[in-house]
């Protein structure tokens, strides 16, 4: 099998959270030539509203840096305006839905898959897992509806149990996925949610491969690849052997720095796949645009 990726890194624009998941936080045409110059393929938008993308403006930068938008995420939609799937709340929950399929509409713009992640939202204390499973499963139909005829992906990531305590592991999230019964509902692992959540990388990677189309990493403390102990080398040969395809993006603290931390991911993703390319096949290269081991 081989590994065929491309690198993308989280951003967002200059108001995002100080909680948010970000590396640059600036205006997006700038973002967007900043990461060119570092070597990545594409940048993932993190967004509370569709409305903050110029689309005529990123779309002239994309054209002229090569990048893409792999993915556009929604935490802050939780995290900022307190909207989520799982409110007991029906108004709540129908505004969480009509901000999904903004972006939903943004995102084909871009060819990119929408990541529905912390906007699925919580168990409600009081309330049942299986009460908060049908509110996310019928909203989670609702945007469906809009992005299958458009053609984007929603993406379902289970995040670990100290950031919310609902769809936690990969089991969790996979059993979410085909329950949906949605052609374009699929699963995105995140590497640090996987080391707390899930007790073994291979296994639930391994039950998920059919339904993997996108994959955040960072390392076991949130920064940038390579400044932690995360096994990468392990989760790259994983990848392999399902024949992933797609992007490994980057979604760490800006620490030290934006610029630090950026330029250690690229810097790190680049070695790690090279010598995973050198163990297995010495006779192929690895690309500036897209990367195969």
């Amino acid at each position: 099998m081989s590994l065929a990726v491309k690198f993308g890194l989280a951003v967002s624009t200059a108001d995002a959270l100080p909680s948010a998941f970000v590396v640059f936080r600036d205006d997006l045409c700038r973002v967007v030539d900043r990461c060119a110059a570092l070597g990545y393929d594409g940048v993932e938008l993190a967004l509370r509203s569709a409305s903050q993308v110029d689309v005529p403006a990123i779309r002239r930068r994309l054209a002229a840096t090569g990048l893409e938008i792999p993915c556009i995420s929604s935490g802050q939609v939780f995290a900022a305006d307190g909207l989520y799937f799982t409110h007991p709340d029906e108004a709540i929950r129908r505004a969480a839905v009509d901000r999904i399929t903004g972006m939903i509409r943004l995102a084909a713009e871009f060819g990119a898959k929408v990541n529905t992640g912390r906007v699925r939202g919580i168990v409600p204390e009081g309330e049942t897992t299986a009460t908060a499973t049908a509110r996310y499963l019928d909203c989670l139909g609702q945007c469906a509806g809009v992005a299958e005829p458009l053609g984007v992906e929603l993406i379902v990531e289970p995040v670990n149990r100290y950031e919310v305590n609902f769809i936690n592991s990969c089991a969790e999230g996979l059993d979410i996925v085909r329950r949906s019964s949605r052609p374009s509902v699929k699963l995105m692992p995140d590497l640090f949610h996987m080391n707390i959540e899930d007790p073994s990388f291979r296994e639930s990677i391994e039950a998920a491969r059919d339904y993997i189309t996108y994959v955040h990493v960072a390392d076991s403390n949130r920064l940038a690849p390579g400044w932690g102990h995360m096994p990468f080398a392990e989760i790259f040969g994983i990848l392999s052997d399902i024949d992933y395809r797609g992007y490994l993006t980057a979604e760490i603290l800006p620490r030290p720095d934006p610029d630090s931390a950026a330029q250690q991911a690229i810097r790190f993703l680049n070695q790690e796949l090279k010598h995973a390319h050198d163990t297995k096949k010495p006779s192929e290269g690895v690309r500036r645009r897209g990367h195969r081991l």
